[in-house]
């Protein structure tokens, strides 16, 4: 259990300081930045990654959303799940640290400027209102499960999971960057607002009660999906058609 852990916090550590790094170091930047078709790849890569990387160890969750779902779908054990999510949230918050570290060695950084905080309304990048923010997150994050719920089936190419979930988390970055600088995921949310405090930690709720809501929706119709294809191929009883 020790070893999973520590690769769910260096997974999630990973995916804050690689994920949030490139949008707070490299969107930017004069004349070359990123903008946000590289953020959103740089997400999806540090998810990729590690799911190879440490994913055989722990399941790669990296998030306190997919944990959940997992365990919503009955592919997770529930006396496991509050030790993965504070092991996510403790990485989280050790990216940012990092993170911040190397930001503030430049002249005029401002972590109040949003630090990849997660936030609607005025702290919204298109000043999306909760209500929009509470609909993203929930369906983005219900989308993501069902990729990571479908990508590692045993029936599924399973060698192939890591680069379809990390696709899928490319396609929800540049869909949702402009509503709440994409959350989907708890631990990456509490990593940045603990550092920018005030704002960011006032609308940390929405960004762990929408994602866990959409996870939990997905794991549950996966569930319901995976006892109806168990039924329609349970062969007849009795001679019974």
């Amino acid at each position: 259990m020790v070893s999973k852990l520590i690769a769910e916090f260096i997974g999630t550590f990973w995916l804050v300081l690689g994920g949030c790094g490139s949008a707070v170091l490299a969107a930017t930047f004069p004349e070359v930045g990123i903008g946000l078709t590289g953020v959103s790849l740089a997400f999806g890569l540090t998810v990729l990654t590690m799911a190879y990387a440490v994913g055989p160890i722990s399941g790669g969750h990296f998030n306190p959303a997919v944990s959940c779902g997992l365990w919503a779908a009955g592919r997770f054990p529930a006396n496991k799940l509050a030790s993965y999510v504070v092991a996510q949230v403790a990485g989280a918050v050790a990216g940012a640290a990092i993170l911040f570290v190397i930001a503030s060695g430049k002249a005029g950084f401002d972590v109040s400027a949003g630090f990849a905080a997660n936030g609607y309304g005025e702290h919204s990048p298109g000043k999306y209102s909760l209500a929009s923010a509470l609909v993203t997150e929930v369906v983005m994050t219900f989308g993501f499960l069902v990729v990571i719920l479908g990508a590692t089936h045993r029936r599924g190419p399973t060698e192939f999971a890591g680069i379809a979930i990390g696709l899928a988390l490319t396609l929800i970055h540049l869909v949702s960057i402009p509503v709440t600088n994409t959350s989907v995921n708890p631990a990456r949310s509490t990593g940045s607002a603990v550092f920018v405090g005030d704002w960011a930690l006032g609308q940390l709720w929405l960004f762990w009660v929408a994602p866990i809501v959409g996870a939990l929706l997905a794991g549950w119709v996966s569930r319901v999906l995976r006892k109806r294809l168990h039924a329609e191929l349970e062969p007849p009883v009795d001679g019974q058609p």
